[in-house]
C-alpha cells in the first residue's frame, strides 16, 4: 500500500474532463435523433400547394396534378358543358345544393367553382376511392341528356360537370373541390385559400 498523497485537483480535472465528454457525446446523440422527428422534406412537399398554369387548357380539355398524394383535375369546361350543369334537374341529384361539406365555401353553388369554366376537382369517387373516368363525349350513353360527365367504372357512381353526383348510385357525396385561389389570370394554386390557410 502506498503512502503517497492524493492529488486532488488531478482528479477533478479528470472529473470535469469527463462529464464534458459525456454531456457532448450525449448532445451529439440527441441532435439527430431530435431531428428526426421533423417531417422530410418529401413529406412536407407532399402537402405543399401546387401551382397549376391553365392558359395552355384548351375547352373541354382535363389536366391532372398531384397534390397530396391525389389526383386533382382542372377543367376548361364548355358553354355546353355550363348549360348541362344548368339544365339537369336537382331530383336527379343526391346533393345539387352543395350542402354536404365537399368544397370551401366559394364553391358551393351550382358550377362549384369560383369561375364558371373552370372546374377544380379531386379526382377521387367518394363511395370507394376508385377515379372516375372523365367522359367528354359519349356520355349521353350513361346518363341520359347529359353531354358530359364522371363515370366510375368500379361500381358505377355518375357525377357531372360540377362533380355533383347522381342518385342511385353507390357515391353518397359530391366530388370534392380543394381549397384553391387564382393567383392570377393565368395561374392556379391548389392547396391554399386566398388567406393562405389550407
Amino acid at each position: 500500500m502506498s503512502n503517497a498523497p492524493v492529488d486532488n485537483s488531478r482528479r477533478r480535472f479528470l472529473t470535469v474532463a469527463t462529464s464534458v465528454i459525456g454531456g457532448a457525446g450525449a448532445v451529439a446523440a440527441a441532435v439527430p435523433f431530435i431531428a428526426s422527428w421533423n417531417p422530410s422534406a418529401r413529406a412536407k412537399s407532399a402537402g405543399a400547394p401546387v401551382e397549376v398554369d391553365i392558359t395552355k387548357i384548351e375547352p373541354g380539355q382535363l389536366i391532372r396534378v398531384e397534390w397530396r398524394s391525389k389526383p386533382v383535375w382542372v377543367i376548361y369546361r364548355t358553354p355546353e358543358m355550363l348549360k348541362t350543369i344548368e339544365d339537369i334537374s336537382a331530383d336527379n341529384l343526391k346533393d345539387a345544393n352543395s350542402e354536404v361539406e365537399q368544397q370551401p365555401a366559394y364553391a358551393q353553388n351550382l358550377h362549384r367553382s369560383k369561375r364558371r369554366e373552370i372546374f377544380v376537382a379531386v379526382g377521387i369517387c367518394t363511395h370507394l376511392g376508385c377515379s372516375p373516368t372523365y367522359m367528354s363525349e359519349g356520355y349521353e350513353e350513361v346518363v341520359e341528356g347529359v353531354n358530359a360527365g364522371f363515370y366510375c367504372p368500379c361500381h358505377g357512381s355518375k357525377f357531372d360537370m360540377a362533380g355533383r353526383v347522381f342518385s342511385g348510385v353507390p357515391a353518397g357525396a359530391n366530388l370534392q373541390v380543394p381549397p384553391h385561389y387564382y393567383i392570377d389570370d393565368n395561374n392556379i394554386l391548389i392547396g391554399e385559400d386566398q388567406e393562405g390557410a389550407a
